[in-house]
């Protein structure tokens, strides 16, 4: 994995691809930093962290574009896939190489509330716990970047599907106020979750009989459900889009709350992602 993410960490730097991400991402953040807050004369840096979260639908499919899909186009991946390295540590190489680029960017957004302190008094650790979930969030859209570029070989198709499932994440609590929240749809929306997980886990496998075995007790665990508390499936829909909204935990970041539940699930969605990716590798690797 280090040998990976070492490769990784120079080919971003010895392409315009680490440049372009950085420059951009500071640039953004500059300018918002200079309007925020220098020009206002406000201490309150937190809020430039929470502006400048629409920057990720730019620089992720930039920084991230290229990580799988490269390899694939120039047949390289035959080479990572027969060397004696494992799939997992590939793709967390790849992975962490990328995140240390973003860190490494936001570290040096740090000067700017250091800067900030010497003209008064700053909220030193709501700063802090908000460089955590703007870190965390990040991360957890880099793994969604990553995962992408793992299903193409072409960087521009990657780039043009990762920017698309950020954006839809990003308007996502804009989506979920128009769902339906009555009872029938929720049932028709968890019995559509049971068939998905039944065809996800066919396509992996290409087990029909598990694959069938799952849907039926899919459909159980509903029809129990249903029985045992009818209210369960009202507002059922709304309440799985509001578990997947990213930007709904970041906002307990903002107001200076650190709490170990959204820390845990973006770590977890990060984890899901990855193992995709694995997933997507591996089966690449023995077809």
């Amino acid at each position: 994995m280090l040998a990976v993410f070492k490769r990784e960490l120079k080919a971003y730097f010895a392409s315009p691809t680490g440049y372009i991400f950085m420059g951009f991402f500071l640039l953004i953040c500059g300018i918002f930093f200079a309007f925020s807050n220098l020009l206002t004369a406000r201490p309150d840096y937190i809020s430039v962290l929470s502006s400048i979260t629409f920057v990720f639908l730019i620089v992720v499919p930039v920084l991230t574009m290229r990580l799988m899909s490269e390899e694939s186009r120039q047949k390289t991946d035959q080479l990572l896939l027969t060397s004696p390295l494992s799939v997992t540590g590939i793709v967390l190489g790849k992975y962490f190489a990328a995140v240390a680029v973003f860190l490494l960017t936001l570290l040096i957004t740090c000067l700017y509330p250091v800067i900030l302190s010497f003209f008064g008094t700053i909220a030193v650790w709501e700063i802090v716990g908000g460089y955590i979930g703007f870190f965390l969030l990040g991360a957890a859209f880099i793994s969604i970047g990553l995962f992408i570029s793992s299903l193409t070989d072409n960087q521009v198709i990657a780039a043009v599907v990762t920017f698309s499932a950020l954006l839809f994440i990003w308007i996502l609590d804009w989506v979920i106020q128009g769902l339906p929240t009555d009872r029938i749809s929720g049932i028709v929306f968890a019995c559509a979750l049971a068939v998905g997980v039944a065809a996800l886990v066919y396509f992996s496998t290409r087990n029909i009989f598990v694959s069938v075995a799952i849907a039926v007790v899919g459909f159980g665990i509903i029809a129990g459900i249903y029985f045992s508390n009818e209210y369960f499936f009202d507002g059922f829909i709304v309440k799985v889009f509001e578990w997947f909204s990213l930007l709904k935990r970041y906002e307990k970041f903002m107001m200076g709350i650190l709490s170990l539940s959204p820390i845990v699930y973006y770590i977890t969605f990060s984890a899901v992602f990855l193992f995709l990716t694995v997933r997507v590798i591996e089966k690449r690797r023995w077809s």
